[in-house]
């Protein structure tokens, strides 16, 4: 039967691909014969008519030899490594496999009687072992260069010349991933600011100098893309290389996540855009706390809102620590679905439950509470949209201040070690519901600590950057609708950090809480909403002003111009972390706290007139905080 033109390329393309199988055996056994010729030269002294003389019993040990060899090479996984990707570390598998079969061939030879056909002499046994390992190592170092040399071929598509900012330690792993795949990219050289490394080679890719001569670089040598290759690269660094990149129209991306990069998972296709956080975010510190680790490990860990954004990190976070299991409480079906799903992928070894349920539901959470029997409550669920709560601000009673000090008082009954209530920086002096409500239940918290065996703390902490309801995740809607992009103010300014820097510090206070503390978070400088908005617009390829208008709407109800964060000697003591604090804030009376609550549930409850709850929200905020500080001792 005739076969088709498609068969027929099938079959030529399998031939094809058993010949390149069988080239790295047909190349050693070349160099295995050369290596025994070239041992027995030297054993006789280059005397030709000794070496035809006994060519025969020369060729049997050559095939004798070969044998031997490929078979220690095939053992020790030497022909699973394709040559192209052979590195340092797979070297001393070259050497055990030769070293072992000329140590052995050695042994068996030595003592046979020089008659023996198949003897050779101890010398030409050493000598073929070292001329063998030399051949092997160099051809496979010479192919991997040849097939390396900065360029990736085999794809398609034009050749894409790429500079790479950082020659460390991830700039060389990421020059070798690149150098692996099958993409057309030639990388042309580093930049780096380090003096030491000025014109040096990372596998034959030179520095071309600094930083500053970025701009006179892309042009030269017409780079089409720029790769920032440092973890945690200073903010001043990306912006001046995303400032020359953006008047080149030249494209940047950086390297991913810290933890991909030390896991050695840095990809050339999960590389990524360089992000507003990258341009806003600070220097995280370290990424383990041996006191969250030990205080989190083998406890049961409940965290209510764990959908939210930063319920869902703090979920993440703790169940790295290893937790006996982590509760999850969550309303939103979705969201508890997709931090379930999320968990269940990355951690397998902790038991994951997800419960569907409302806070202020205070029978479904008690029987919570009796059936997982937690040791530690993170109580992160709230209402935290400013306006939204302005507009209705009996729900921010129901759910932020009432809900908390029924779970409060829970936690007490079934004698949870630890609760910590997600706070914000908002409820300093607050103007809005949202902070009002949150500051009353900071006054729960403090009064419920002391009534039971349960510690009670908060955390207090500012915007956190991409969050659901957050202006990072409506910027880029709107500039990606062609704008415009809408600022309240342009003098409106913002305490920002990254979810997970959030995250950690709050388990490092919680960790360290002794009891009724109110942590202050260092948020580090406010930035200002309107260059937040244009570094996106920026970020998008686009000028702002010109190609993306920004409108200005007006400060919202509730909203202060700036937000307040007192981290002065007279407001906040010094932990043992350089960027938490804790807040000198006394403890109102136990049962002014009940009638706060039972005031504002009455009113929550008895009306639905906006301005009467907030006022009441406010007025109760302002007079517990007035009360607190005349009763706080002098400096």
């Amino acid at each position: 039967m005739a076969t088709t033109p498609t068969e027929q390329g099938t079959q030529s393309k399998t031939a094809t691909d058993r010949l390149c199988a069988l080239a790295p055996f047909a190349t050693d056994l070349v160099i295995m014969a050369a290596a025994l010729f070239a041992a027995y030269t030297l054993r006789y002294n280059f005397d030709w008519t000794r070496i035809h003389v006994e060519s025969d019993r020369i060729l049997l040990h050559v095939g004798l030899l070969a044998a031997i060899q490929v078979l220690a090479l095939a053992a020790f996984g030497c022909y699973r490594l394709i040559w192209r990707f052979i590195v340092v570390d797979d070297v001393p598998r070259f050497v055990y496999a030769i070293g072992l079969t000329t140590l052995v061939l050695g042994s068996v030879m030595a003592p046979l009687p020089p008659g023996v056909h198949i003897r050779m002499p101890v010398g030409v046994v050493v000598l073929n072992g070292v001329f063998v390992l030399g051949g092997l190592l160099l051809t496979r170092s010479f192919w991997r260069i040849v097939s390396g040399s900065g360029t990736v071929g085999g794809g398609r598509g034009p050749l894409r010349r790429v500079l790479l900012v950082g020659a460390g330690v991830t700039g060389n792993q990421v020059l070798r991933e690149m150098q692996h795949q099958r993409q057309r990219i030639r990388v042309i050289g580093f930049v780096d600011d380090a003096p030491a490394k000025r014109r040096v080679l990372l596998q034959g890719v030179r520095v071309l100098g600094t930083v500053d001569r970025l701009d006179e670089l892309m042009i030269r040598h017409a780079i089409d893309e720029v790769i920032v290759t440092m973890v945690r690269a200073p903010r001043a660094l990306i912006e001046r290389v995303t400032a020359c990149c953006e008047r080149r129209g030249v494209p940047v991306r950086i390297v991913p996540d810290y933890y991909e990069v030390i896991t050695g998972s840095v990809t050339v296709n999960r590389l990524r855009e360089i992000d507003i956080i990258d341009l806003l975010g600070r220097e995280e510190g370290v990424l383990d706390d041996p006191s969250a680790l030990a205080f989190f490990s083998g406890k049961r860990v409940l965290v209510t809102g764990a959908g939210g954004t930063i319920g869902a990190e703090l979920t993440r976070q703790v169940a790295r620590m290893g937790p006996s299991q982590v509760v999850l409480i969550e309303r939103t079906e979705n969201a508890l679905y997709e931090i379930e799903r999320d968990l269940q992928a990355g951690i397998r070894d902790v038991p994951i439950v997800p419960i569907l349920a409302d806070i202020g539901d205070a029978m479904r959470m008690e029987a919570v509470l009796v059936a997982y029997k937690p040791h530690i409550i993170l109580h992160a669920a709230a209402h935290k949209h400013v306006p939204m709560m302005e507009a209705n601000p009996g729900e921010a009673v129901r759910n932020n201040l009432l809900a908390t000090r029924r779970l409060g008082l829970l936690a007490i009954r079934h004698q949870v070690q630890s609760f910590l209530l997600i706070s914000t920086d908002k409820a300093v002096r607050p103007s809005s519901v949202m902070g009002g409500s949150k500051r009353l239940a900071e006054h729960v918290i403090q009064a419920l600590n002391g009534a039971g065996a349960t510690r009670f703390c908060a955390v207090r902490f500012g915007n956190v950057l991409g969050s659901s309801g957050s202006v990072v995740p409506l910027f880029r809607e709107q500039i990606k609708a062609g704008g415009p992009v809408t600022v309240t103010h342009p003098d409106m300014a913002r305490y920002f950090m990254t979810t997970r820097e959030a995250v950690r510090l709050v388990l490092h206070a919680t960790a360290r809480a002794a009891g009724g503390e109110i942590f202050v978070l260092d948020m580090g400088q406010p930035i200002k909403i309107l260059a937040l908005a244009e570094m996106m617009i920026r970020l998008s390829g686009l000028r702002p002003h010109e190609d993306i208008a920004i409108t200005y709407t007006g400060i919202r109800p509730g909203e202060k111009l700036y937000e307040e964060l007192d981290l002065s000697d007279s407001s906040v003591v010094k932990t043992d972390h350089a960027r938490v604090f804790v807040g000198k804030v006394p403890t109102c009376p136990a049962s002014e706290i009940e009638r706060m609550c039972a005031d504002l549930e009455q009113v929550a409850s008895g009306t639905v007139d906006n301005d009467t709850i907030r006022t009441a929200i406010l007025k109760w905020a302002t007079t517990l905080d007035a009360r607190q500080m005349a009763s706080a001792p002098a400096n």
